[in-house]
């Protein structure tokens, strides 16, 4: 059986390690998180404050799940592929480009088997789409469009209350967010981008859309019960369930914890009132090699449903939503729908749509078969990914078209 050592025992952290166990190949024998509750989670584990604690030690474990908060992940990825661990390391690989350089290299001198958490990857959904496309189903892929709508209350809670709120203490709205979703493009057209440009901006979550007689909480709000993002509304009626998001706002599930929580936490604030400025929409225009154009938009303003994607070939289209795939053949004029039957939601509540657990498997197929075959990007594929988003970044900033390797 696999050893699994947790770094990072948070809402991402232990749902990989869930999966991990549940399957019946590994189980967690060390958790390193600064918060008790949290290493809590795993019992019979041995427990570490600090990941440097584990890391002075000889390797207690096969491998190891870094699910720290963005910022924190390139010193622990070094270091544990230093002392031969194999890694799962949740996405965003790193919060700058040298630090994901700085892992990757570490990687691939350790010859670890190494998976960054591309859980789109993974999802039968994406496998059955990635099959017809692969076949020819509609010919050459000329352009996509793609939509990942982020759904409003996902964004108040993550990205206007929560940890991925600011820049500087996380990283930019694409980087942390939408990776998933230029990872997938890279996967699905099999190609690397060329050329990158965007826009995008902070455009409704600011105090000069703050209603009149709004408090600085929702507890104290006078408007609350008309406003689309009340706390209140998004986290009590999960009240006594082990559920992200609620799991991530307190430890205490109860009405009373809830309350408790949204009176003295971040996830209490007005959204008009907080220290947010990552953006709540986005769109992303990308030139593949080979001329294969793609335009994407992220945005806050929608329910949490999953992406949705239309697919423009030479001989063919497919729209898909997550769930199903609507194939349509330019010379028979046939059209076919593809049921995929996923596993839970899109959302990481949901496990990504079987995502997470398909990952963990073929994470665990790697580790134990020492053939890297079921991890389906590498190292530096997902470096190219990630340097998507940074292009993307600049070139919302500075107005100009970049290339992933920052030319512009």
């Amino acid at each position: 059986m696999i050893t699994l050592a947790v770094v990072g025992a948070g809402s991402r952290g232990t749902s990989y390690a869930r999966h991990a166990v549940e399957s019946g190949g590994a189980r967690v024998v060390a958790v390193a998180d600064p918060v008790e509750s949290r290493r809590a989670r795993h019992p019979g584990a041995a427990q570490y404050a600090d990941w440097r604690e584990l890391a002075a030690l000889p390797r207690q474990a096969d491998a190891v799940i870094i699910a720290t908060q963005d910022a924190d992940h390139v010193e622990p990825a070094v270091r544990f592929a230093e002392l031969g661990y194999d890694i799962l390391l949740e996405k965003p690989m790193a919060v700058s480009e040298d630090d994901c350089r700085t892992i990757v290299a570490a990687a691939e001198r350790s010859d670890a088997i190494f998976a960054v958490c591309h859980v789109l990857r993974y999802t039968p959904y994406t496998r059955t789409l990635k099959a017809l496309l692969d076949s020819g189903r509609i010919g050459e892929i000329v352009s996509i469009q793609h939509l990942e709508p982020v759904g409003w209350w996902h964004q108040a809670h993550s990205y206007v209350r929560g940890n991925w709120r600011r820049s500087d203490e996380s990283t930019f709205m694409l980087l942390a967010k939408s990776c998933h979703d230029l990872d997938w493009l890279v996967h699905l057209t099999g190609r690397q981008v060329a050329k990158v440009s965007s826009f995008g901006g902070l455009k409704h979550f600011r105090p000069e859309h703050r209603p009149e007689g709004a408090a600085d909480r929702c507890l104290d709000c006078a408007v609350e019960d008309t406003c689309p993002y009340s706390a209140k509304r998004v986290y009590l009626p999960l009240a006594g369930r082990d559920v992200w998001p609620l799991n991530v706002v307190t430890d205490d599930l109860s009405e009373h914890g809830i309350l408790q929580a949204l009176r003295t936490g971040p996830y209490g604030r007005c959204v008009y009132a907080c220290d947010n400025d990552v953006v709540d929409h986005q769109v992303v225009n990308l030139e593949f090699e080979g001329g294969v154009t793609v335009s994407f938009t992220m945005t806050a303003f929608t329910p949490a449903l999953r992406r949705q994607t239309r697919i423009f070939g030479t001989h063919g289209s497919i729209e898909g939503d997550g769930d199903r795939l609507d194939v349509t053949d330019f010379r028979t004029g046939e059209q076919e729908t593809v049921d995929t039957r996923p596993v839970g939601d899109g959302t990481a509540a949901g496990g990504h749509g079987g995502g997470d657990k398909a990952l963990v498997d073929a994470f665990l197929t790697a580790v134990r078969t020492r053939d890297r075959a079921p991890i389906l990007s590498s190292p530096s594929e997902s470096l190219h990914s990630h340097l998507i988003a940074w292009a993307a970044e600049r070139s919302r900033l500075e107005g100009v078209i970049v290339t992933p390797s920052g030319e512009s």
